[in-house]
């Protein structure tokens, strides 16, 4: 029986792995379909190309960073005590292939943003919702009492969004966890120094 959303769902999960590993540019739709069982038919079915199938990948990440680094800070009880967990979850639950291969999100951004203008602006889409939604934890964070007033929500939320980039691509470079385990402590120094 066909089955429309798993055979999409098979591919958009194909086609991370691939891309992940070898960028977007290297990876052809043929790599992305020896993974999979499909015929290219039905690839085509649900993606009319690879530019399709690459913001389709974009907007299966976003859901990924929303679960991931958004949800669990609305109605959080402490702002930074909750994006400190989050944060540290997602370092420590990294593999060392993870490492190796960097941020899926930060790569498709280094590689595609000055060759790809749909490209560029739905990876800002997808940092900028990033941005607001650590932004709004902050500024209720501040309403309660915990987050000291003098700082700019917005601004705190690009620079922890900027240094976590950052060492995901150092790490991904030196191919380094001690590199994210240093980073995580950073983050941790600079989250603190954000508490009224």
């Amino acid at each position: 029986m066909k089955d429309p959303e798993r055979t999409r769902s098979i591919i958009l999960k194909a086609a991370f792995q691939v891309v992940h590993r070898k960028g977007f540019k290297a990876a052809s739709l043929s790599d992305i379909l020896a993974c999979t069982e499909l015929t290219k038919g039905a690839l085509y079915h649900h993606f009319p190309n690879k530019g399709a199938l690459g913001l389709a990948l974009l907007d299966a990440i976003e859901n990924v960073i929303i679960k991931r680094w958004i949800e669990p800070l609305r109605g959080c009880a402490d702002p930074l005590g909750c994006l400190m967990d989050v944060t540290r979850g997602a370092i420590e639950g990294l593999t060392p292939e993870d490492v190796e291969l960097g941020c899926p999100l930060n790569n498709l951004a280094q590689e595609m943003s000055s060759l790809d203008e749909s490209f560029r602006l739905k990876v800002a889409a997808i940092y900028e919702t990033w941005r607001a939604g650590i932004a709004g934890a902050l500024a209720e964070g501040q309403k309660k009492g915990l987050v000291r007033t003098g700082i700019d929500p917005d601004g705190a939320a690009l620079y922890y969004i900027a240094a976590l980039s950052g060492c995901r691509g150092l790490a991904k470079n030196a191919r380094s966890s001690a590199i994210l385990r240093s980073c995580l402590e950073g983050i941790s120094l600079y989250l603190e120094a954000l508490r009224a």
